[in-house]
């Protein structure tokens, strides 16, 4: 494994509804499945900009998961430079990995739909090696608010490189933050 990598393989967790699109399509974040699923603005902002209580089924058959554990009260202590609804459609622009696997069955476990998760496993350096260029980390599970949620804004996500370069320094200067333990990676 290359020592820039964080992690060997990474971990990505879809409804099995998702599942013949992503064989056809790729991964695809929420905000893009929105995009084909041909959504009046109205109905965009509602699923894109606001905490979705349950998973939805789009008119394509996609099925965005819920963000339970991201209320827009929790979020509002911990945000950093953005609203709630700011912070729900940076989220839905993006495609989780999970680094550890432990962590990944944890969420899983956690699903209401967890009979119906598909996990696939990727290989990093693969994927970094297509998508780095667009690729960011993050040292906070980003999609959980509650319990002592950590502080977060956009540069939580921190680019691929910049990562290489200085690991959380990035984040912790433009937050105004102490820079995250070295170690501390949970979802790109």
């Amino acid at each position: 494994m290359s020592p820039h990598l964080p992690a060997r393989q990474v971990y990505h967790l879809a409804d099995a509804a998702n599942w013949a699109s992503i064989q056809r399509l790729g991964l695809l974040s929420a905000s893009r499945l929105m995009d084909l699923a041909g959504l009046t603005a109205a109905e965009r902002e509602r699923i894109e900009c606001a905490q979705r209580q349950a998973s939805i089924t789009l008119p394509t058959g996609a099925v965005p998961r819920d963000q339970v554990p991201m209320p827009p009260a929790a979020l509002v202590r911990c945000l950093i430079g953005m609203t709630p609804a700011e912070w729900y459609a940076l989220v839905n622009s993006k495609v989780f990995f999970w680094f550890d696997p432990g962590r990944l069955d944890r969420q899983r476990r956690a699903g209401a739909a967890s009979s119906r998760a598909v996990v696939m496993t990727i290989d990093a350096e693969r994927l970094l090696a297509a998508h780095g260029a667009r690729a960011t980390l993050s040292a906070i599970n980003t999609g959980n608010a509650r319990r002592k949620p950590a502080l977060r804004g956009r540069q939580s996500f921190v680019p691929y490189a910049a990562w290489l370069d200085g690991r959380w320094a990035s984040e912790a200067a433009a937050l105004g933050t102490r820079p995250r333990a070295p170690a501390t990676r949970q979802r790109s």
